[in-house]
């Protein structure tokens, strides 16, 4: 909510809460903080504000939901130093994360198309075992056996082992998460980066299920992007007021 304030009108701390549902502590802790300008004080020691600091608020407010909390105060805490380079750097690092994560994303779902349907484990690779030694199934990704057992130790993979010879067996699940991660990995993404998205493949209880998910995650990068923009124009109007 904007304010609607005359130039030079003097605000109370409460003044400032009220129209964004905050409390008149928070507002104290925003300025201790350096989101907001330091308040002059009356000559009994009470904080008074003014336009200059509801504008500040409203972009900090603006820049949250964008850039989260943290970055946020640091923006504002650099404007109110002075150092608009620094927050200007600040918020060229949420967008260079923004686009990362959109990139992820892509990379994601690029990964599931070019999976399709699940190739059917072939029983003669395990006999008895419904399911891929480890040789049969690196020469079907074109892998070295030692790529799993690396994908193994990081997660990726969880392959079981036969009770007869003690072999890794990898059973259809296993399967799917190796060649999901094949696919990324083929796509430049560092095993640390690729094991969150297999949890989440298992947690979802396939892909299909992680289709939602995605666009889920489509959506709330969307909503970032906008207020990014949102934040970016109160901003910009808090450094105009700031002369």
């Amino acid at each position: 909510m904007r304010e609607k304030l005359q130039s030079g009108e003097r605000l109370r701390p409460i003044d400032l809460a009220r129209g964004h549902g905050l409390s008149t502590q928070a507002v104290r802790n925003y300025e201790e903080a350096g989101i907001l300008p330091a308040a002059d004080r009356t000559a009994h020691g009470y904080r008074t504000y003014t336009s200059l600091h509801a504008g500040a608020l409203r972009a900090f407010l603006a820049l949250v939901p964008g850039h989260g909390h943290r970055t946020a105060t640091s923006i504002m805490h650099a404007v109110n130093e002075g150092t608009v380079d620094e927050a200007l750097r600040l918020i060229d690092e949420s967008h260079a994360q923004l686009l990362d994560d959109r990139r992820t994303l892509r990379a994601v779902e690029s990964a599931l198309r070019d999976l399709g349907p699940a190739a059917a484990p072939d029983p003669a690779a395990a006999p008895g075992s419904g399911g891929m030694f480890i040789g049969v199934l690196a020469q079907a990704l074109g892998i070295r056996p030692a790529t799993l057992r690396k994908w193994e130790r990081a997660g990726l993979v969880r392959p079981r082992r036969d009770p007869l010879t003690g072999y890794r067996v990898y059973d259809e699940a296993d399967v799917r998460d190796a060649r999901l991660a094949h696919q990324l990995r083929r796509g430049g993404y560092l095993l640390d980066r690729i094991a969150p998205l297999i949890a989440q493949v298992r947690e979802a209880g396939g892909l299909e299920p992680l289709e939602g998910a995605l666009r889920d995650w489509r959506a709330r990068l969307s909503a970032r992007g906008r207020a990014m923009l949102t934040g970016a124009a109160e901003l910009e109007a808090y450094l105009r007021a700031r002369g």
